[in-house]
């Protein structure tokens, strides 16, 4: 089974996705304003993962964190950064394209 889609047909439905995830990304950094740093729910909502997620990779050793008063774990803005940029795939060009 093989499905054809004409690209102006999914033109809308793109515009409107990248259009909310940019309105979502402005809302959360506006939401964070100029803080040094995020606890771990915090962080992890800005990675797309669950607390536990973000913990587990931590303790694993493959994100940076802080230890504050009181062991509160805190992540700076370079941490989720790096985490990022480590974990980056880049885009392949299809077989076959111009």
């Amino acid at each position: 089974m093989q499905l054809s889609i004409d690209p102006a047909e999914l033109a809308p439905v793109i515009e409107a996705t990248v259009a909310a995830t940019v309105a979502r990304m402005r809302d959360d950094e506006a939401n964070l304003g100029d803080a040094l740093a995020f606890d771990e729910q915090t962080a992890a909502r800005l990675l797309g993962l669950l607390a536990h997620q973000l913990r587990d990779e931590r303790l694993r050793g493959r994100i940076g964190s802080t230890t504050v008063v009181g062991k509160r774990i805190r992540y700076l803005r370079e941490d989720l950064l790096a985490y990022l940029r480590r974990h980056r795939v880049e885009a392949r060009a299809e077989v076959g394209a111009v």
